[in-house]
C-alpha cells in the first residue's frame, strides 16, 4: 500500500516543476502526494501564489503523484501532525529535501542543501526519524468525500539514529523529561542543560562553554584522562586516532594568575607600553577571548614585571655563580631626552659544558654616562651585585677612538686596585670590532657624499615612473649591459645598503651617461672621475662588508675568529697607503690611521685568542706579522709569545680542582664514548688511593715534564675543516690540558664584538643609543627590569613553547 501526504496548492504551484514521477512499474512502496486547494495558507500577509492548471486525469481539486524517490521544494508554512510528533513550523524557508520512504513505519528526511533562509527559521537537523506507535492518518483537513489511505506505522528494527558528531557528546548524554523535552546531562558533574523543547533545539554552544570555561568541577581530571589515553607511557606510541584532531585550548582550564604572567611576558618581549592594560580596545579584545579575565591596572602589571625580573635574576645568578672560569663584560651607553643616561652591562662566559653565553647583567641609570668615573662606579656596582669581583677578565667598550685612551686608563687604574687583573691589565680593555668597522665605513662614504647624492637622485629619477624604468632598461639592452643587479635606494643608517647601491650603479654608469643625453629632464649623471672614486670606495667597502658577514655568519663568535679578519684589513690598508694612485692612497691614509689605532690596541688580544685555536696556534701569528711588519715581524711575534707564556704561568699558579686518576679515567671513557668500560672495572674506594695520588705528585715534582703550553704549541696543527668546533675540541682535550684549557676558556669568551648572535653589524651606530620618550619616563628600576628580563627570556625554552597540546575532535 502506498503512503499518502496532503499538500496545499501553493506548495504544488511552487514545486510542481520539481516533482518527478516514477512509473507504477517500480518495485517497492510508493509515496502518494495529494494536493488540495487552499485559498491562502499564509494568511493575509502571505505571498501571492500563482494558480496552476490541474493535472490531466485527476479531479481539479486534487493531484496524485506516485514516486519511489521524490525531490521537491517547499515554500510557506505548513503544520504536519505525525503521531506523537508536535507541530513543526517552517517560516519562509526555501529548502531542498530528499525524501526516502523506508520499509515499515519509519520515514527518514535528509536535508541536502539550504538557501534563501529568512529570520526565525526552524532548523531541521540531519537524519530526523519519525516513529509511530499505531496506524495514524496525516491530518490535512480533507474535504468530505475524499478518501485517504492509512499509513502503516508498525515498529521495525531497521531504523537507524544519526550519530552525533559534535565533540561535546563525549561529555554529555541526552535525557528525556516531561512534556516531550530533552536535556543534556554532563557525565562528570551530572548538571543538566536544556537541549530540545518539542521541535526547537537549543544547540550545543552552551554545552561547549560548560567544558571550555572550566565550570565543570571535574573537567581537570577529565582532561588528564583524555591526554593519557592519547599517548601511552614508557615510550609506546598511541593507537592512531579514528578521526582528525587539532590542537586547541577547548579543554583547557582558565588560570587567572598564569594569564597575568603571560601578559607581563608579552609586554616585556614585544616592548609594548605598560599602559596598554588600560586601553579600552585592548580590554574589549581580551574580554571577547576570555570574559572571566579580570584586567589589571598599570601598577599591578608593573609589579608583575618586577617579580618576573627578580625570579629570572635569581636563576641567572645560580648559573653565573657556578661558571668555572672568568667573565668578560661589554659596556653600552644609552641616552635619554633628559640629562640622564643609562649604562648597559652584559657578561659573556663559557659554562661547564663549553657553551658560550652572553647575558645582560644590569641596565642602570647614571647622571653622566660619558664620564669615566660614573662608568667605573657602575661596573663596580654590577660586579658586587652579581658577586663576580674576582672573576672579571676583560671589558669591551663601544666608544669612539678619541675617548678610548681616557676610558682605558681610568678604568684600569680604578678597577685594578679592587680586582686582580690578568697580565697586569694588558688585556683589560678591548675595543668593539663592529664599532671600528662602522666608523671606517662611514668615513669612506663621507669622502664622496656629493657623488652619492647624485647617484641617489639618479635612481629616484629612474624609479619615479614605469615609463622611465622601461626606458632605462631599453638603453641598458642597447648598450649590451646585462646585469643581474637591480637599482635600489639605500638606507642611510645602514652602510651595507649604500655599498650595494653603489655597486649596482657602477654597472649602469654608461646607461646613466646615455640617459642624460637623450632626456632633458635628467642632469644628475656622475662624471667619469666620479665613477672612479666610486670604484675606489667600493673596493674599501667590500673589504669591510666581507669581514662583517664572516663575523655575523658565525654561530658562536668566539674571540679566535676576529684575528683573521683584522689582520687582512690591516694589511690591505697598509698596502693601499703606498699606492701610486693618488685617490686610493689619500683615501687609504684617512681610514688607515683609525684602524691602525685599533690594531695597536687590540692585536695582542686577538693574537692570544688565535693561538688558542689548534688549527693555527703561533704559526698564523708568524705568517701574518711577516706580511704586515716585514723585517720587524720577529719582534712582534716575540711579544705575543712572551705574553702568552706569562699568562699561562699566572694560570698555572692557581689551584686546580682535585681530579684523581680514577675520576679522570672515567671522564675520558665517557668523552670517548666508552661508557661500558666505566662499570666494567671495580675501582678501590677513594680513601685507599690517597697514597697513590701523593706518589704521583712526588713523581711530578722529581721528574718535571714539559708545560702544557709548550706541549700544545709543539704538537702538529689540527686539520682545517669547515665544521670545526673549537669549544668542543677544548672540551675533549680538557683532561690533557687542564691548566691550558682554563686559560683558553677565558680567552675565547672575550667579546671582541658587542653585536650579539643574529644581530646586524651594519646597523650599529657609533656613540650612544637613545631611549624613546615613553621608556625615558618610566622609573629606573622598571626600565632595568624590562631590558634585562627581555634578554633573559629569549634564552628560555618556555618562550618558544607552542600553545597547549590538548586535543579535541574536529567536528566534520
Amino acid at each position: 500500500m502506498g503512503k499518502v501526504l496532503w499538500l496545499s496548492p501553493c506548495f504544488r504551484s511552487r514545486c510542481s516543476s520539481s516533482l518527478h514521477c516514477a512509473g507504477p512499474s517500480h518495485d517497492g512502496p510508493t509515496l502518494t502526494l495529494i494536493a488540495r486547494p487552499d485559498p491562502n495558507p499564509f494568511g493575509s500577509a502571505g505571498p501571492v501564489t500563482r494558480r496552476r492548471r490541474p493535472i490531466a486525469g485527476r479531479p481539479p481539486a486534487f493531484a496524485r503523484i506516485e514516486a519511489q524517490r521524490l525531490d521537491f521544494l517547499i515554500l510557506g508554512s505548513v503544520s504536519i501532525l505525525l503521531g506523537s510528533l508536535r507541530s513543526a513550523e517552517l517560516y519562509f524557508v526555501l529548502i531542498r529535501y530528499e525524501c526516502l520512504l523506508l520499509t515499515g513505519p519509519t520515514q527518514k528526511i535528509e536535508k541536502t542543501s539550504r538557501k534563501g533562509i529568512e529570520p526565525n527559521e526552524a532548523k531541521i537537523k540531519l537524519g530526523i526519524e519519525m516513529h509511530f506507535d499505531r496506524p495514524r492518518y496525516a491530518s490535512c483537513s480533507l474535504p468530505e468525500g475524499n478518501e485517504i489511505e492509512p499509513i502503516n506505522t508498525e515498529p521495525t528494527t531497521t531504523s537507524r539514529r544519526r550519530r552525533k558528531k559534535s565533540s561535546v557528546w563525549e561529555h554529555f548524554t541526552i535525557e528525556e523529561v516531561s512534556g516531550g523535552c530533552t536535556r543534556a546531562c554532563c557525565k562528570l558533574c551530572k548538571q543538566t542543560f536544556a537541549y530540545s523543547s518539542g521541535s526547537k533545539i537549543a544547540g550545543t554552544s552552551h554545552l561547549k562553554r560548560h567544558i571550555a570555561l572550566g565550570s565543570c568541577p571535574k573537567i581537570k581530571y577529565q582532561n588528564k584522562l583524555a591526554l593519557a589515553s592519547a599517548t601511552k607511557s614508557d615510550g609506546e606510541t598511541a593507537d592512531p586516532p579514528k578521526r582528525r584532531y587539532r590542537s586547541s585550548f577547548f579543554s583547557g582550564v582558565f588560570d587567572q594568575d598564569q594569564s597575568y604572567v603571560n601578559l607581563a611576558k608579552m609586554i616585556i618581549v614585544h616592548e609594548y607600553p605598560l599602559d596598554m592594560v588600560e586601553h579600552p580596545a585592548f580590554i574589549a579584545f581580551v574580554q571577547t577571548l576570555q570574559p572571566r579575565f579580570k584586567m589589571i591596572d598599570i601598577s599591578t602589571i608593573e609589579g608583575e614585571i618586577l617579580a618576573m625580573y627578580q625570579k629570572e635574576k635569581q636563576n641567572l645568578m645560580q648559573v653565573v655563580g657556578n661558571m668555572p672560569g672568568r667573565v668578560s663584560l661589554t659596556i653600552g651607553l644609552w641616552t635619554t631626552s633628559q640629562t640622564l643616561g643609562y649604562i648597559c652591562i652584559s657578561g659573556q662566559f663559557i659554562d661547564n659544558d663549553w657553551k658560550l653565553h652572553r647575558r645582560m647583567l644590569n641596565f642602570m641609570m647614571v647622571s653622566s654616562p660619558h664620564s669615566e668615573n660614573a662608568l667605573s662606579e657602575a661596573i663596580g656596582v654590577s660586579l658586587s651585585d652579581w658577586i663576580i669581583k674576582n672573576k672579571l677578565f676583560t671589558i669591551t667598550l663601544d666608544n669612539d677612538c678619541s675617548s678610548h685612551d681616557i676610558y682605558s686608563a681610568n678604568l684600569r687604574d680604578h678597577l685594578s686596585n679592587k680586582n686582580m687583573l690578568m697580565l697586569k691589565g694588558q688585556l683589560f680593555v678591548v675595543r668593539c670590532y663592529a664599532n671600528i668597522l662602522n666608523v671606517i665605513a662611514e668615513d669612506v662614504i663621507a669622502s664622496i657624499h656629493g657623488i652619492i647624492y647624485n647617484i641617489r637622485e639618479s635612481i629616484k629619477f629612474v624609479k619615479a615612473s614605469r615609463a622611465r624604468d622601461e626606458k632605462f632598461a631599453e638603453i641598458a639592452l642597447q648598450l649590451e649591459i646585462l646585469s643581474a643587479k637591480d637599482l635600489a635606494l639605500d638606507v642611510t643608517t645602514q652602510w651595507n645598503t649604500t655599498y650595494l647601491m653603489l655597486l649596482a650603479a657602477l654597472e649602469y654608469k654608461q646607461v646613466f651617461a646615455f640617459l642624460e643625453t637623450c632626456d632633458d629632464n635628467y642632469n644628475e649623471a656622475p662624471s667619469d672621475d666620479d665613477w672612479k672614486k666610486v670604484e675606489v670606495v667600493c673596493t674599501f667597502l667590500k673589504l669591510l662588508y666581507d669581514s662583517a658577514n664572516v663575523v655575523m655568519g658565525t654561530v658562536d663568535p668566539t674571540a679566535n675568529i676576529f684575528f683573521h679578519e683584522a689582520w687582512k684589513i690591516q694589511l690591505e690598508l697598509t698596502n693601499a697607503t703606498q699606492s701610486e694612485v693618488s685617490v686610493v692612497s689619500s683615501m687609504a691614509k684617512v681610514i688607515h690611521d683609525k684602524f691602525d689605532k685599533y690594531w695597536k690596541d687590540c692585536s695582542l688580544v686577538l693574537a692570544l685568542a688565535v693561538v688558542m685555536d689548534p688549527r693555527f696556534k703561533i704559526k698564523l701569528i708568524e705568517f701574518s706579522f711577516s706580511k704586515i711588519y716585514g723585517a720587524e715581524s720577529a719582534r712582534y711575534v716575540k711579544l705575543v709569545n712572551d705574553s702568552i707564556h706569562d699568562l699561562y704561568h699566572e694560570y698555572a699558579t692557581m689551584p686546580l680542582p682535585l681530579t684523581p686518576t680514577y675520576a679522570d679515567q672515567g671522564e675520558a671513557n665517557h668523552v670517548n664514548g666508552n661508557d661500558n668500560n666505566v662499570t666494567a672495572t671495580t675501582l678501590p674506594a677513594p680513601d685507599s688511593l690517597q697514597d697513590f695520588d701523593m706518589y704521583l705528585s712526588e713523581l711530578a715534582v722529581n721528574q718535571p715534564s714539559k708545560p702544557e703550553l709548550d706541549q700544545y704549541l709543539e704538537e702538529s696543527l689540527v686539520p682545517r675543516i669547515q665544521e670545526f668546533d673549537i669549544l668542543n675540541w677544548w672540551k675533549l682535550n680538557y683532561l690533557k690540558y687542564p691548566t691550558l684549557s682554563k686559560m683558553a676558556r677565558d680567552i675565547l669568551a672575550i667579546p671582541v664584538s658587542m653585536v650579539g648572535t643574529g644581530c646586524s653589524i651594519f646597523s650599529v651606530r657609533t656613540g650612544s643609543r637613545a631611549l624613546d620618550e615613553y621608556r625615558s619616563s618610566l622609573r629606573p628600576e622598571t626600565v632595568e627590569a624590562l631590558f634585562c628580563t627581555k634578554d633573559w627570556l629569549q634564552y628560555l625554552p618556555t618562550l618558544s613553547e607552542h600553545p597547549s597540546t590538548e586535543i579535541v575532535k574536529m567536528e566534520m
